[in-house]
């Protein structure tokens, strides 16, 4: 199993969700970040003042999937949350040890 993780524009959020429903994921976890990568922030201007911005608004994505749609699911998220600019975002992938759902105290893949 893996755990996906992807910060992305916050715009792209809901493309991101529908084409991962699309393609048989079941569910995610979604929580708004504030970072910078490469950009550095950025400058805004407001009342004839300017101010600098270091950390810029994010949305993470995080979805825990069976081995065999990680491609499928990188693919996907990489297709949905381009833009072609700076910022786009980033994907992390990371093995998972073992999932257990709460309620049932299914483990493994049954309880992604």
């Amino acid at each position: 199993m893996k755990l996906i993780e992807a910060i992305i524009k916050p715009f792209k959020l809901d493309e991101v969700k529908d084409a991962l429903i699309e393609i048989g994921v079941q569910g995610m976890t979604v929580t708004e970040v504030k970072g910078f990568g490469r950009q550095k922030g950025h400058k805004e201007t407001y009342r004839g003042t300017e101010y600098q911005i270091d950390f810029v608004p994010k949305i993470k994505i995080e979805v825990a999937i069976p081995d065999n749609l990680e491609q499928k699911v990188i693919e996907t998220v990489s297709r949905a949350a381009k833009t072609g600019s700076i910022g786009d975002g980033k994907i992390f992938v990371t093995d998972l040890g073992s999932v257990i759902r709460i309620r049932t105290g299914e483990t493994g893949e049954g309880a992604v």
